[in-house]
């Protein structure tokens, strides 16, 4: 008798169990980790909304599964100790996916609470070394350096024969300086001058008196959004007429506003623009604009873009599985046409790179003018 009262409330006990795991998974809990305050307050604040807006969609649609997403926004300060924090209690509050953040030196350090976890992280960063450290819960919505500077390079081959480096000294601008100067190897195309700035830095003229001394015909920024604006300003300031080349962070819509007409002329390769010649670039363009009153950057973009991925790769699988979303999206093609909201065709390799086009733009009259629509640097898998 003892034994079978045993089984039964073992039996009982796992009734619970089961019933209590499924109203936990009543709705799909992301955690939107970023940078609100502080240095990356401008990034991470478009990185949410793009979330948010992504978010409000799919739960208008019916969610995933027929589940909603439900999401909650942390601030990291733009701190990356604070960043791991935040992660490590994300976790304890059993999310399924972790959006953020997005400063490289951030996700650094927090993407190692998340892998411990098994928990699919899913970020803007864009240093090289995030993706290779074997990390298999770590996924781009942005190009890594080691895919965006080739094609950078190969403008920068074009226009100039000896080029001048001013680059923020951390882990996002260390690692852009070592791509570009791999991706000019051979081309034609010296280093003339490698000038270090500090993140937050305010006065630029330092910076830009190296690189005027330095002789160069060209000149190329690698900052964070704020700083490449002290940048642009400092330049015109001091006269330089010479070309000035960058990548994403250097024409971002915050630069442009920041900078005023200092913005003007400055070119770049940016792998996410609201102004690509792209219908459904345009219509999310038009629904952020609608949503938050002012015109998104590349990270809202990011962001918005992020939330789709992990919907097609948990269709992929078919239920809520944190492993097999994470497998899935290794080698995943997302088509645009299927997932509209990922707003162009889009792969993702074994590290959690991703390829897909992009745009040389110049700014002109205080916006973005795509010049140039850039192809994936490999054919995607269909």
């Amino acid at each position: 008798m003892t034994k079978r009262f045993t089984l039964k409330m073992i039996a009982a006990c796992a009734i619970m169990a089961a019933a209590g795991g499924a109203f936990a998974q009543s709705t799909i809990k992301i955690a939107n980790i970023v940078e609100l305050s502080g240095g990356g307050a401008s990034a991470g604040t478009n990185f949410k909304n793009g979330v948010e807006l992504a978010v409000r969609e799919i739960n208008e649609a019916g969610g995933i599964l027929g589940k909603k997403i439900e999401t909650v926004t942390t601030d990291t300060q733009s701190n990356p100790g604070v960043a791991k924090g935040l992660t490590q209690k994300a976790i304890d509050n059993d999310v399924f996916a972790i959006f953020g953040p997005v400063f490289s030196g951030s996700i650094m350090v927090s993407m190692a609470e998340s892998r411990r976890a098994e928990v699919p992280n899913w970020t803007g960063g864009e240093a090289a070394s995030i993706t290779q450290q074997g990390n298999p819960y770590i996924f781009r919505t942005s190009f890594t350096q080691a895919t965006a500077m080739p094609k950078v390079a190969k403008y920068i081959a074009t226009k100039s024969k000896s080029l001048a480096v001013i680059y923020v000294n951390n882990d996002f601008g260390k690692g852009g300086l070592d791509m570009i100067k791999k991706a000019l190897a051979g081309s034609g195309t010296t280093i003339a001058a490698e000038i270090s700035t500090d993140a937050g830095q305010v006065d630029f003229s330092p910076a830009v008196l190296k690189a005027k001394n330095s002789n160069a015909d060209a000149l190329f920024v690698y900052s964070n959004e704020e700083e490449s604006a002290r940048a642009l300003r400092e330049l015109r300031k001091q006269g330089w007429t010479k070309p000035i080349i960058g990548e994403t962070t250097l024409t971002g819509q915050k630069v442009i506003e920041l900078a005023g007409e200092s913005a003007n002329g400055a070119v770049a390769h940016v792998g996410l623009t609201v102004d690509a010649p792209n219908p459904l670039m345009l219509k999310f363009k038009a629904k952020f604009y609608q949503d938050y009153k002012y015109i998104s950057d590349h990270n809202g973009i990011k962001g918005y873009v992020g939330v789709y991925t992990m919907k097609a790769a948990i269709d992929k699988v078919g239920k809520l599985d944190r492993k097999a979303v994470a497998q899935a999206m290794k080698g995943l093609t997302i088509s645009a046409a299927k997932y509209p909201g990922v707003l162009m065709d889009v792969t993702f390799d074994a590290n959690g790179d991703l390829d897909r086009e992009s745009y040389l733009v110049e700014v002109k009259n205080g916006k973005q003018e795509v010049v140039a629509v850039l192809p994936p640097l490999n054919p995607l898998k269909k």
